[in-house]
């Protein structure tokens, strides 16, 4: 049995987990805006991991007694002023997630709750895979911008990238 406290963290990353789902649409919508489907799509199947992150907290709630409660979602930003900052902000948002996923495993280890620990070990690696995405990204980015040959080819590159649930651990 979760106790009120924990219960209450994981609800909380799980709505966040949601308004970063909401949030990679949003930048989605923007690249498709400035005719940039590659990294539309990009961004469309990081909506889609978040949203298997939001659920695989919800399964770990509901099969641990808890009541899963559904918080409003605020409207993400929905501007910016280029390719490389739209990549910033992302990575930007997966360093919080990071620090949030972490201040969560603590609460976990206060208070000894060994499922819920192995449950967020699952998320810390999947941060480490999702920061580095981004700051590749990002470098790379950095490195072409102001050469649209360089741009429109990372743009081919990220339009194929597909979303795969992850194995059944």
């Amino acid at each position: 049995m979760l106790s009120d406290k924990l219960l209450k963290a994981l609800n909380d990353q799980l709505n966040f987990e949601f308004f970063s789902s909401y949030t990679y649409l949003a930048m989605a919508s923007y690249a498709d805006g400035q005719d940039f489907g590659g990294f539309a799509n990009f961004f469309r199947v990081q909506a889609q991991e978040e949203l298997f992150h939001a659920m695989k907290i919800y399964d770990y709630i509901t099969q641990k007694g808890g009541e899963v409660s559904l918080d409003s979602i605020e409207k993400p930003v929905a501007n910016y002023e280029s390719v490389v900052d739209l990549f910033s902000h992302g990575y930007d948002h997966e360093m919080a997630v990071t620090k949030r996923i972490y201040k969560l495993a603590d609460l976990a280890n206060e208070e000894r709750e060994h499922a819920t620990i192995s449950l967020l070990k699952w998320f810390i690696d999947e941060q480490v895979e999702e920061e580095n995405t981004f700051n590749t990204i990002l470098k790379r980015l950095k490195r072409v911008d102001g050469n649209p040959t360089g741009l429109y080819m990372l743009d081919d590159e990220l339009a194929t990238r597909t979303f795969t649930p992850p194995a059944a651990q």
